[in-house]
């Protein structure tokens, strides 16, 4: 029950990482396009949704949450000095853990997100300010 659980939790959590790199996918390109100018926004868009499926997995699949699940409390024992069991996977549980691992998923995601676009926005700004002082525009036109 314990790997199906940790399977299913991964599986929703590709699927996450998969609706947030569609949405943001066409927004991603442009900025990097327009901040790189280069053919290597190509590869740093690749990075970030790399890194958008790394962070979508490794917060929604909490591994050190579901071990509960597998091994006993030993510093926790019951009236008579015996550990007290790990808890059952029951039909709650199951939707308690996976409500979770969208939660989790998308709440890193967000954060991997906004992370890059408040250091996007601050390479904007810089762009326009050196384009300013320099005279040119974004298309490179004096």
């Amino acid at each position: 029950m314990f790997i199906t659980l940790l399977f299913v939790t991964f599986l929703i959590s590709i699927a996450m990482s998969s609706i947030v790199v569609y949405f943001f996918h066409k927004p991603i390109d442009s900025i990097l396009r327009w901040i790189i100018r280069d053919d290597i926004s190509k590869a740093w868009g690749r990075y970030l949704f790399f890194a958008i499926y790394v962070v979508g997995v490794s917060t929604g699949v909490r591994i050190w949450e579901l071990e509960k699940y597998v091994t006993s409390f030993s510093g926790n024992v019951g009236a008579n000095g015996t550990p007290i069991p790990p808890p059952e996977l029951n039909q709650d549980r199951w939707i308690l853990e996976v409500y979770r691992t969208i939660i989790e998923s998308l709440q890193g995601l967000a954060w991997l997100l906004l992370i890059f676009f408040v250091i996007a926005l601050i390479a904007f700004v810089t762009v326009r300010v050196v384009e300013l002082l320099t005279g040119k525009r974004a298309t490179g036109v004096e």
